[in-house]
């Protein structure tokens, strides 16, 4: 480690940085089964988190979540495409019951196991249509090492405040690589505040006001019951079938992350003046978009960056922003366009051009030629 009185310089990863985070933040224990390429994130939790379990399976590292979640605490998962496959239908179960919880997916080569040691950007369809129904659950992707620390403690504020489970998305070179980084540019983290009810009035479990997140109040408290299901439910939780305020807690449920998006739309823009190209590029991309744009720039061609943080729901600030420029090139590691696809529909607009890649990483100047 180099230190001088203005920065302090270190070697470190990505996974480090996100469990440091997220330990800061109050997540307070951490489920896992190890999976590459998130098995750093296992190892640096089993020393840095206040609880660490090995699951057996990524079923059961879900359920396990899910029921820490239920008692009070806050629970992170990291996995990849293979062990998400498994924790699915929890994660439904998590999103109806409205368990607060963060799950680190680390995205890799597929189909299947793919390639467990090659990255890609090739999850974005899974993570747009996890839910049955096709709700959304919060996602948010890191495009650099600053990212890993302000999104990871974001992801654990926002599971909590809005009381629903939060994706933190990254691939394997955003996560694994080691570098030089210097410690000073981080921010402090203050660890979230877990309010609770605290009213005499028996609690009502889904019952909630214009914020659309009900009142949290763990199992095995000492002055109230606590009923959670998965299935459809009113407000206190009791299974209904198809009555109007089971149906309108399941649509309160469509409409909660939603209403609250703003508060966490996280995205960086680098807009040069009389540009009419636009470069979106998120995850690890990022980094060669950065390189690309400066190269275009040095070359005397105006361009733009978008650098989308929050993947889903789908901000409308990113429609705005592309709605003023004659060209955007969307950048992805996978072959089949997925971020801009579900954007724009299986045809794309004439306006939109494509960079992608399979099994590598996408260069400056591949993007640079797709921009042409």
């Amino acid at each position: 480690m180099q230190q001088t009185s203005k920065n302090k310089l270190v070697i470190t990863d990505g996974s480090r940085l996100m469990i440091e985070a997220m330990a800061k933040a109050g997540a307070d224990a951490f489920i896992g089964y190890p999976i590459t390429p998130a098995n750093l994130l296992y190892s640096y939790s089993a020393a840095r988190m206040p609880m660490m379990l090995p699951a057996p399976d990524e079923i059961t590292t879900l359920q396990w979540m899910t029921g820490l979640s239920t008692a009070g605490k806050l629970p992170v998962t990291a996995t990849s495409f293979p062990g998400y496959a498994l924790m699915l239908e929890s994660i439904n179960m998590a999103f109806m019951m409205e368990m607060p919880m963060v799950i680190i997916l680390v995205q890799r080569l597929g189909p299947a196991t793919g390639t467990a040691t090659c990255g890609a950007q090739g999850d974005l369809m899974l993570l747009r249509g996890q839910i049955s129904g096709g709700h959304q659950l919060p996602v948010l992707c890191a495009s650099d090492y600053k990212d890993c620390w302000t999104l990871a403690a974001e992801s654990v504020k926002l599971a909590e405040r809005l009381r629903t489970p939060v994706v933190l998305l990254t691939s394997k070179e955003g996560i694994m690589t080691q570098r030089s980084f210097d410690l000073s540019v981080l921010e402090d983290i203050q660890p979230v505040v877990k309010n609770r009810y605290s009213k005499s009035e028996p609690y009502v479990p889904y019952l909630a006001d214009d914020s659309l997140v009900p009142e949290f109040l763990e199992v095995g408290n000492p002055n109230h019951q606590v009923r959670t299901t998965a299935s459809t439910h009113d407000t206190k939780g009791i299974l209904q079938h198809s009555t109007p305020e089971a149906l309108a807690n399941t649509v309160r449920l469509e409409n909660k992350a939603n209403h609250h998006l703003k508060s966490y739309t996280f995205f960086d823009l680098d807009e040069q003046p009389g540009a009419n190209k636009l470069i979106v590029a998120f995850d690890i991309s990022a980094n060669a978009a950065i390189d690309a744009v400066a190269m275009m720039r040095e070359q005397g061609e105006k361009v733009s960056l978008l650098i989308p943080k929050t993947l889903f729901p789908i901000p409308d600030d990113y429609y705005e922003i592309m709605d003023r420029y004659d060209k955007v090139v969307m950048v992805e590691e996978n072959m089949n366009a997925q971020y801009a696809r579900i954007l724009f529909g299986h045809r794309l607009p004439s306006k939109i051009a494509t960079v992608g890649a399979l099994g590598k990483m996408i260069t400056p100047q591949e993007i640079i030629n797709g921009g042409k």
